[in-house]
Parts: C-alpha cells; sequence; structure tokens
C-alpha cells in the first residue's frame, strides 16, 4: 500500500498580529446553500472594519437530486462564483481566511468531489461545520452586531437550514439547527412554480413540524429580544419598510400576515417582484416567508428586528481567538475530559511523549503548529471511548469524537480527532485510513503513528512521562532508537508488535538498540 503524496490544504495558525495589537487582514467565505458570501475586513481592537463584501446567489441546495448527489451545473455554479472571489484573497496571509460550508455541503453525497476542485482553486481548506457550530457561529456574527445586553433569540433562515439561537452577550445557552431552508422548501412546495394559500400552509405546516421539538425547551429559556438575521429576514424587513409595514424598521406579526397574502397574489414564483426584494431572491422568498411565518406561530412572536452580523462574521470573530486561550475548543475539550472523567496524569504523560516524538520529526515531515495542536488533543483523549466500554474503547472513542457536537470545531477537525483516537492502538485502520480525503491521508497517519508510540511508551502508566527515545524519519520510514540495556522487556514485545501493525500497513518502522 503507498502512502499518497498530497499535502493538506493551508490550515489555520494564530493571529500574531491581531494579539499584537496592530491591525490584521482577515477574510471569511461562507459557503451557503443559498448564497455564497465572502468577508475581508481588518480586525483591531475588537472590531472589523469591512474591506470587501460581497454575495452571489448559488443555490447550491437546488442542485441536489433525489439520491443526494449535486448536479455538475450546481458545483460549476460554486467554483464560478470562488474563480470571482480569489482575486479579493490575493493579500490575506495563510492561517487568516477561512472557508467554511454549511447545510448543502453536509448533505450531498458528493461534496467531496466539490470540496477537492474548490480547495484546489483556492489553496485553502475548505471545513464543512455542523449544524449546531453554524448556529455558535451565528450568534457570535450576530452578538457582536448587537449593542443592547439581555436575553435574545436569534433566528437565521438559509438555504437548506434555519438556525435558533438563545443567548445573553457572546454566550449562548441553547443551540439547534433544523432541516427547513428557504431553498430546499421551494422544491419540497413549490416546485411547480406556483404559490396559494394551499401550498404556503403546507410548507408552514412542515416548519411546525420542525419547530416542534424545540418550541417548548427555547420558550421556557425565554427571551427578551427577538432578533433576525441573514437573507431572508433582511429582505423581509426591506419589503415591509418599502410598504410602510414595519414601524421602527422591524418585523411584525400583521406586516408579515400582509406580506404574506401579498405572495399569494402573485400565484407564481416568476410573478414575485417587490419594492424592497432583489431579483435573484425573488423565486425562494415564498417559502423563506413561509418559513418566517411558521416560527412567528411557533414562538408567538409579536415583533423581529433585523441585525447585520451573520456566519460570516462570527467566522471571523471566532478566527481572532483561535489557536489562544480564549480558543472555544478548548472549553470543548476540557468539557469532554471532565464528563468521561479521564486519567489525567495518563493523558498528560501521553501527550508530552507524543509532543516529544512529534518535535523529532517535525522537519523531516514538514508538520506544522496546527498539527501538533491536533496532536496533544488526541493524546489527551485517547481513552474517552473507555466512557462506554473498555472493549474495542478506541473505537468507542473515535465514534464519539466524530459524531458529537463539539462547539469549535468543523467536521474535518472533528475527523482528525476521530481518527488518531480510532488508530491509537491495536491494528493500524486502513480501511478507515483509505476512506479519508486523499489529501489528509498521509499527514493523518503520520500523527497517527507518533500517538500509538506515545500510548506504547506509556503503557505501564508511569508516575512521571518517559524517557523519550530517539525517533528519525526518513521518508515513510521511522527509526526508533532504544537504550537496549534499560528497557524493561514488555515495553521490547509490544515494539515488536507495533513494528507488524505499522508494516502491515505498508508503515515501515524500525527498532534499534543503542
Amino acid at each position: 500500500m503507498s502512502s499518497p503524496q498530497d499535502t493538506a490544504p493551508t490550515a489555520a495558525d494564530p493571529l500574531p498580529a491581531a494579539v499584537a495589537g496592530d491591525p490584521a487582514r482577515l477574510a471569511a467565505i461562507d459557503l451557503g446553500s443559498n448564497s455564497f458570501h465572502l468577508l475581508v475586513a481588518n480586525y483591531q481592537d475588537d472590531r472589523l472594519q469591512v474591506v470587501v463584501k460581497l454575495g452571489e446567489k448559488v443555490q447550491l441546495a437546488a442542485g441536489l437530486d433525489e439520491e443526494g448527489y449535486l448536479d455538475e451545473a450546481a458545483m460549476q455554479r460554486a467554483l464560478d462564483c470562488l474563480t470571482r472571489f480569489a482575486p479579493f484573497l490575493d493579500d490575506i496571509t495563510p492561517g487568516h481566511l477561512r472557508v467554511v460550508g454549511t447545510n448543502a455541503l453536509r448533505d450531498a453525497a458528493n461534496s467531496q468531489t466539490l470540496i477537492e476542485r474548490a480547495e484546489a482553486l483556492l489553496g485553502q481548506r475548505i471545513e464543512i461545520i455542523a449544524g449546531r457550530e453554524e448556529a455558535r457561529l451565528i450568534y457570535l456574527g450576530a452578538a457582536h452586531a448587537l449593542a443592547e445586553d439581555g436575553r435574545r433569540l436569534i433566528v437565521d433562515i438559509g438555504g437548506g437550514s434555519t438556525e435558533f439561537i438563545i443567548g445573553e452577550r457572546f454566550e449562548p445557552l441553547a443551540l439547534e439547527s433544523l432541516r427547513m431552508g428557504c431553498v430546499t422548501f421551494t422544491g419540497r412546495f413549490f416546485a411547480s412554480g406556483e404559490i396559494s394559500e394551499k401550498r404556503m400552509r403546507q410548507a408552514e405546516l412542515a416548519a411546525l413540524s420542525e419547530l416542534a421539538n424545540i418550541q417548548r425547551p427555547y420558550q421556557r429559556l425565554g427571551w427578551a429580544d427577538p432578533v433576525g438575521s441573514s437573507g431572508t429576514i433582511k429582505a423581509a424587513a426591506a419589503v415591509m419598510a418599502a410598504a410602510g409595514d414595519a414601524p421602527d424598521g422591524e418585523i411584525t406579526r400583521t406586516g408579515l400576515a400582509a406580506l404574506r397574502k401579498r405572495l399569494i397574489k402573485c400565484k407564481k414564483l416568476d410573478k414575485v417582484a417587490m419594492e424592497g426584494l432583489k431579483a435573484d431572491r425573488a423565486r425562494v422568498f415564498p417559502a423563506g416567508v413561509a418559513i418566517l411565518s411558521a416560527i412567528f406561530e411557533a414562538f408567538d412572536l409579536e415583533r423581529m428586528r433585523y441585525a447585520d452580523g451573520a456566519l460570516r462574521e462570527g467566522v471571523l470573530y471566532d478566527m481572532v481567538g483561535r489557536n489562544s486561550p480564549e480558543d472555544s475548543r478548548l472549553k470543548t475539550l476540557d468539557n469532554l475530559a471532565r464528563n468521561a472523567q479521564l486519567d489525567g496524569r495518563q493523558a498528560d504523560n501521553v501527550a508530552a511523549t507524543a509532543g516529544a516524538l512529534f518535535e523529532q520529526v517535525r522537519q523531516a515531515w514538514a508538520l506544522d503548529d496546527d498539527q501538533a495542536r491536533f496532536l496533544d488533543w488526541a493524546s489527551r483523549l485517547h481513552e474517552i471511548g473507555l466512557a462506554i466500554s473498555h472493549s474495542q474503547f478506541h473505537r468507542h472513542g473515535a465514534y464519539l469524537l466524530e459524531h458529537s457536537d463539539l462547539a469549535g470545531f468543523s467536521r474535518p477537525e472533528q475527523r482528525l480527532l476521530a481518527f488518531l483516537v480510532r488508530a491509537h492502538r491495536r491494528k493500524f485502520p486502513v480501511k478507515e485510513w483509505q476512506a479519508l480525503p486523499e489529501s489528509e491521508r498521509r499527514p493523518h497517519a503520520r500523527l497517527a503513528r507518533l500517538l500509538r508510540l506515545a500510548v506504547i511508551l506509556n503503557h505501564s502508566r508511569p508516575e512521571q512521562p518517559p524517557a523519550v527515545p530517539r525517533l528519525q524519519a526518513e521518508g515513510e520510514s521511522l527509526i526508533l532508537t532504544l537504550d537496549g540495556e534499560q528497557t524493561p522487556a514488555l515495553l521490547l514485545n509490544d515494539l515488536e508488535q507495533e513494528m507488524a501493525y505499522q508494516q502491515a500497513a505498508d508503515l515501515p518502522l524500525t527498532i534499534r538498540h543503542g
């Protein structure tokens, strides 16, 4: 089995300029189910100063067929849009750009095909984020746009999903993402192009069905300020304002009911034309209004105001805190370790050993700080599966890390943690390794091999981290040199077994005695 030659696209690095107080040029691309958005901004003194803000209606979700595959036309629309975004990224330094994908890319069976083509175009890793992580980032962006304190409900109607967040200041208290959006509901309820009372009510009832799962828990938490973000709600507010139905610029229940009637009178999607409504949103606007009407009905809202901050702003604010003590991922990892009641001393010892091995091969393998960070995190979580069962605990741990909602983590980041935990013991998981995107196989395998050695060197669960043998890398071959006179027999046996495991995966490991 040969190791792939590709390396992963650029990953995130710390933001030293922002930390030092100097302006940092940041950029975010939001690959939404309806629209793609680019935001370039200077960050200084806890504020974003917008440099470039672009959006295009790509309607990626409209390209999903019945089997859940994106068609070539939708993928080409996406790539054409990114080609137009690319020139605005020329002066963005590595690590200051993040590209995130949402519902359509979460759902598409062939999303990796588009991701690989887009990564090649941009030279940048694309990260699919889970629904609740999308909600967290939306809240972060909206919260920064709101000056007032107090508990608020944030609603963001997208092309394929709608996010609901209750929070105070910058802290979310409840996060949810429901599978309903203006593009997908257009396909479900307005595919014929007709608008009628019956079709509108069918769409509203479908939305109410989705909302039933969160209606009572959210109402128990309560809020003082309902706020909407992103395109559908912005468009609704603009249309109502143009019609004189939005006092103080707010969406009201009566104004929304009047807008609903106006849309039904249009009768056809291609006849929807209203002052304040952009032509490229017209076809998906009735479905968006149906979802918004259901939200007002479910939560008994009388009003909602619009806030400008959304996902892309949240991505930038989150990027500022990444790889620093404010990194939201650290809190998530601490909660995981605490809830699983992990052996902290063993976790620290394995992490210290893995870090020492990493530094010995960093240059030969061209490893970076981001990889060091994930190896450290996987080292500290490698026994998390013990919370379920001792038998096959590496498999249980991998499942937890891949499929849990981990605040701050994208799906590729969770996949990396899960793979490292899955691969840290027993036979090297060749099937899971080969299932990874090709660009991830070599770097992930290298980190997994270091973690495996760190776990073996700490097999006896010592009080302190053991002395670390010398490790060399020559291509994909690893050479571990031991002090033969002081090496316990059990450790020698473990290492001999590990040589066989790695050799079976075409990963050469040699054990030498100094």
